[in-house]
């Protein structure tokens, strides 16, 4: 290998760490995936590296063709509510972290939002006794460590570390259809929070020589056993059900799923680096979470089939998985550019409108000084069409339903991102 072609495939190298993750990032994933965990910054050849990033995400799904159909609790038919709704909402994801290289051992510290969600369609909405706005909220900090060492014409990385969850969130929808002499929106909030500690153990291998790279990371699950929260039904009248007219203590678990995922990377010409990614998310252990008045606690077990039940959130979802593949190109000493393409496999079993998406990404990368690089992307991508209908549970065996029908088309979804890397 001449020396100039081993410059070339180390200044695609350097990029690579710098530039592929944001740019093959879906720019609207499956189940409730916000920012996930991102460890590439450990791989920075610098001492000390810091580096911040946002990604502001706008998604367009919209639903059409909305039916109530669960007569028991009233019909929500008639000019005051549309059979169409928008089932997104735009959203930020924010990434920060610090790594420090000592010898062998090179450390991160990183804060991040794994997981979210946002949808607000509204109370005037045929579906509005499943939801008038669903908001989940996360926030992870976290601290990962690797040690490498020589192994054939490369280096093999061990890496392990932990992180610290907390997430939170809150879930409106109407809870009868009152009649119109009385002043009451009739509109019912579950509020939650809880969290968990996870941790993460992988490998990997470099031939800094050629750019190439392939790691194998596994984030284990967060336990939320601790979920605790309230439910307010202040807006209805008091009657039978001793939950009507009054705020009410619930509990619950649940837990952020573990996840693994593979990243390849190799130099393929002067200049030119090409990458790719798998990774497998187990959102199917998100099903129907029952949550139950904490006054009964330790006297009957919270199912969705107990007795004591409140109310629940009916997720139904299957497995995610993320294929993604791009390639990269070294300008010269300050530009660089990146282009990728991805597929996130949609989590829906017909209770929601997370089906397929499809995105192209696009970024570039200037280098004023060996010490600083800025960064700026973006994303173009197709929620793929389908329906909202009845669904089984993996769990119980149970058919669940919103309460109402639809259908989407095909709809867009795009995305910005920015970031800015300091090394010492």
């Amino acid at each position: 290998m001449n020396i100039l072609r081993l410059k070339a495939l180390l200044g695609a190298g350097c990029f690579s760490l710098a530039m592929i993750g944001s740019v093959v990032t879906p720019a609207h994933a499956g189940g409730l995936e916000r920012g996930w965990y991102d460890i590439d910054l450990l791989f920075d050849p610098a001492q000390i590296t810091g580096e911040v990033t946002g990604t502001y995400v706008m998604p367009q799904r919209d639903i059409k063709n909305a039916k109530d159909t669960d007569p028991s609790d009233g019909t929500l038919t008639g000019p005051t509510f549309s059979s169409s709704a928008r089932d997104t909402e735009n959203y930020w994801v924010p990434n920060a972290g610090i790594k420090i290289g000592m010898g062998p051992i090179d450390c991160l510290g990183d804060y991040s939002q794994p997981i979210g969600a946002h949808s607000a369609p509204g109370a005037n909405w045929a579906g509005a006794q499943s939801n008038v706005e669903t908001k989940v909220e996360s926030e992870a900090f976290g601290a990962t460590c690797s040690y490498k060492m020589d192994a054939g014409k490369g280096q093999i990385r061990f890496i392990g570390g932990v992180f610290h969850e907390d997430v939170s969130g809150f879930k409106e929808q109407l809870v009868a259809p009152l009649p119109p002499f009385i002043p009451l929106t009739g509109i019912g909030r579950l509020d939650l929070e809880g969290d968990g500690w996870g941790w993460r153990a992988g490998v990997a291998y470099e031939i800094p020589d050629i750019a190439l790279r392939a790691s194998l990371v596994y984030n284990s699950a967060v336990k939320l056993d601790n979920l605790t929260g309230t439910l307010d039904l202040t807006q209805l009248p008091a009657g039978g059900n001793p939950l009507l007219g009054r705020v009410t203590d619930v509990y619950g678990s649940s837990e952020v799923p573990q996840s693994v995922e593979l990243k390849l990377q190799s130099g393929i010409a002067p200049g030119w680096l090409a990458f790719g990614s798998i990774k497998w998310v187990d959102w199917s252990v998100l099903q129907s979470i029952p949550f139950c008045p904490t006054a009964t606690k330790g006297l009957i077990a919270c199912t969705t089939t107990s007795p004591v039940r409140a109310t629940s959130l009916d997720l139904l979802y299957r497995d995610g998985w993320t294929v993604a593949a791009g390639i990269a190109h070294k300008f010269n000493d300050q530009w660089s550019g990146a282009a990728g393409i991805t597929w996130d496999r949609g989590t829906t079993t017909g209770l929601s409108a997370q089906t397929d998406t499809w995105t192209l990404s696009a970024g570039v990368a200037y280098t004023p000084t060996q010490n600083i690089e800025v960064r700026l992307g973006g994303a173009l991508g197709v929620l793929t069409s389908g329906s909202i209908h009845p669904a089984v549970s993996k769990d119980d065996g149970l058919t669940y339903d919103n309460g109402y029908t639809a259908d989407f088309g095909n709809d867009l979804v795009t995305a910005i991102s920015t970031s800015l890397k300091v090394k010492w």
